[in-house]
């Protein structure tokens, strides 16, 4: 099926409600918009859960070498890696306690919506979780 992300509304109530986003691809490279965007939101109030094996930390946070490795409820997991890796990340997000799998701007897989939508999970493909806070604030 088509890739059928939910409205704005929800996307905005998604936000609201979210506290914890893990954050898959995360650099350490303050150049990098994953780090500036992660950055971003961290100041917005949300904790930010670094995912990459080949850092230490970020942000102040320490990093987690994949989803499995992390405690508790995950509100989001936000994926700044290249669309050919969405699908072992979506197998791993099906095993965790995890509300939404949000693909940022430019990443997205018919296959793993499917996949993941099959299996009951909420799923925002192609957009920036910036992007979308910051409208989400307006007024």
């Amino acid at each position: 099926m088509a890739i059928l992300n939910p409205e704005r509304s929800d996307i905005h109530q998604i936000l609201k409600r979210a506290k914890r986003i893990a954050v898959v691809g995360l650099s350490d490279n303050p150049e990098r918009t994953s780090y500036q965007i992660s950055e971003r939101m961290q100041q917005e109030g949300y904790t930010i859960i670094p995912v990459n094996p080949h850092v230490d930390e970020v942000l102040g946070e320490k990093a987690m070498a994949s989803l499995a490795e992390i405690e508790g409820h995950i509100d989001i997991v936000d994926i700044f890696r290249r669309s050919e890796y969405l699908p072992e990340l979506a197998k791993a997000f099906d095993k965790i306690d995890a509300d939404v799998f949000w693909t940022q701007s430019g990443i997205s897989s018919e296959d793993v919506y499917d996949f993941l939508k099959e299996r009951g999970h909420t799923v925002i493909m192609d957009r920036c979780i910036m992007v979308e806070y910051l409208l989400s604030n307006k007024g």
